[in-house]
């Protein structure tokens, strides 16, 4: 069974840091580009980071951007977002996805096709 799973949400002050990771699982499964999108209570979903199957390609809404950083172990199968002076409209449920045909660091939800649950995150003021 394939499958992504989101670690490290939780409460964050802003102006602090925090680091979500995504570890992927499943036979005969490599996670080609990998993304985080996000969704806030009332809003639809978006594009945070994503990132190439090599790590060599990176997209970043222009909300985050020079905030965050996106990196990933391909040994591991993991991927790690680095959330840097967090502000209260970063406050959202994200979710790691990936996709199994699509290499390249993408922003578009219609790219991936395996998606992890999502982890909380709370930003407080």
């Amino acid at each position: 069974q394939v499958q992504l799973v989101e670690s490290g949400g939780g409460v964050v002050q802003a102006g602090d840091s925090l680091r979500l990771s995504c570890a992927a699982s499943g036979r005969s499964f490599t996670p080609l580009a990998m993304a985080w999108f996000r969704q806030a209570p009332g809003n639809e979903i978006e594009s945070v980071a994503a990132i190439s199957f090599m790590g060599a390609n990176t997209y970043f809404a222009d909300s985050v951007k020079g905030g965050f950083t996106i990196s990933r172990d391909n040994d591991k199968e993991t991927m790690v977002m680095q959330m840097n002076s967090a502000k209260p409209e970063d406050a959202a449920i994200y979710y790691c996805a990936t996709s199994r045909d699509t290499l390249n660091a993408s922003g578009r939800s219609r790219s991936y096709d395996i998606w992890g649950q999502g982890i909380q995150v709370t930003v407080s003021s």
